[in-house]
């Protein structure tokens, strides 16, 4: 990278922070304020401020907000609403089909979608059982000699194997896998120092050179995994290498954030609610109200956005064309005219299911049935096997509004 190029890029950063911090501070701006430290910290409270004015509100960053749960939907559903066409910070990374529209979503969403179908799906099962299984063993050893992160030694490890695995990735590139999904996975919140934005370009570089080299191995060596599905699809012209090399990095980041934070935010709401993780421990079956009240009350994805393709009219608000409207999952899925008590963690609610937490529309998360497949299990064994499993200190929240999750969650027997 060039000294110019390092200048122009530190700059970049450096604006965007102050651009953020004087939109947050000075004209006190809730959206700008979600992105600030504390904003990250607390995005519910920012919300509340936000549904105070009504279903759609301006921010002085440009555009619309919304976190009311049917406008929420609507914009995900409209096909008039399309996803940002601008790259990021120099095109530093390139996020595939979270910013196509058709026809080339549809094209390039077609060639990954069969990877996780049911009967693919079906085939995992044993798999994910096998890894937690072996995961939980361990955890059970190093508990006996004091507190462990949960988030390291279980909900971390668990998708990234699991996705290595439907891709065909070997298991020593595991180790290698978690930091470089970190580093791509930040970027959706901007990048947010020189630091991070090095270590993204170099976990492109590396997943990119990963990529390549597993496609000449299965050209040698087919094989039926996602790699393998796109190799063939490469060479037969569907597809660019441009294209298949974003498609691998999309999928293998969004195969383990979403359902490492599931895992990690479930257990911290369990842990802080002793009554209700020994309901699970005594009823296992109750896994499935517990995932979907946990994707429901703390998102792993808090927001999106969309851009108005045509002049549009939304709860009495003209959207003329080319407006971005901020979608805010996280608030959205606290929606109290949909959501009784809805800052209360309750797994006996009846429509849990009715959150926003994998999007709507042709963008819905494609990898969905495999993260509530593994969030099942993983939450599952867990209380079967360490129903005495209690909170050590005090959960760490990650540093992302995007992606949201703990980056540590230290337990104990």
């Amino acid at each position: 990278m060039s000294a110019l190029s390092t200048l122009r890029t530190s700059g970049q950063i450096l604006a965007g922070w102050g651009f953020i911090t004087y939109h947050a501070w000075g004209r006190r701006d809730p959206v700008a304020d979600l992105f600030t430290f504390r904003g990250r910290r607390n995005p519910y409270a920012t919300y509340e401020k936000l549904r105070a004015r009504g279903p759609v509100s301006r921010t002085t960053l440009g555009g619309l907000v919304t976190v009311e749960h049917d406008l929420c939907g609507q914009v995900l559903r409209e096909r008039r609403f399309g996803v940002r066409e601008e790259p990021g910070l120099d095109g530093i990374v390139d996020l595939s089909l979270l910013e196509l529209d058709p026809p080339d979503h549809t094209r390039l969403r077609r060639l990954v979608a069969p990877a996780f179908s049911p009967r693919r799906m079906k085939t995992q099962e044993e798999r994910i059982q096998r890894v937690v299984d072996r995961l939980i063993d361990d955890l059970a050893v190093r508990l006996k000699d004091g507190p462990v992160d949960l988030m390291s030694a279980y909900a971390k490890p668990l998708p990234i194997a699991m996705i290595a695995s439907l891709m065909g990735i070997p298991d020593e590139e595991l180790p290698a896998l978690g930091r470089h999904g970190d580093a791509i996975g930040g970027v959706l919140d901007g990048v947010q120092s020189f630091g991070h934005f090095r270590r993204v370009r170099r976990a492109r570089a590396d997943l990119d050179t990963l990529f390549l080299q597993l496609a000449e191995r299965r050209r040698r060596e087919p094989a039926e995994d996602i790699v393998g599905d796109l190799v063939v699809a490469l060479d037969a012209g569907e597809l660019t290498e441009a294209e298949f090399r974003a498609l691998c990095s999309l999928v293998l980041v969004a195969g383990f954030e979403t359902t490492v934070n599931l895992i990690g935010n479930a257990m911290d709401a369990l842990m802080n609610r002793p009554e209700v993780w020994r309901r699970l421990t005594e009823n296992p079956a109750l896994v499935d109200a517990v995932a979907e009240e946990t994707l429901r009350w703390d998102s792993p994805v808090q927001a999106t956005s969309r851009t108005a393709r045509a002049d549009l009219e939304v709860k009495g608000h003209v959207v003329p064309k080319g407006t971005l409207m901020l979608v805010l999952i996280g608030g959205a899925n606290r929606d109290p005219k949909v959501f009784e008590r809805p800052d209360e963690f309750d797994i006996d609610r009846p429509n849990a299911h009715e959150h926003l937490a994998f999007g709507q529309g042709i963008h819905h998360c494609v990898g969905r049935p495999l993260a509530m497949l593994e969030g099942r299990i993983a939450l599952r064994t867990l209380a079967e096997r360490l129903p005495e499993l209690r909170r050590a200190a005090p959960s760490e929240l990650g540093t992302g509004l995007i992606l949201r999750g703990r980056s540590r969650l230290p337990v104990r027997i």
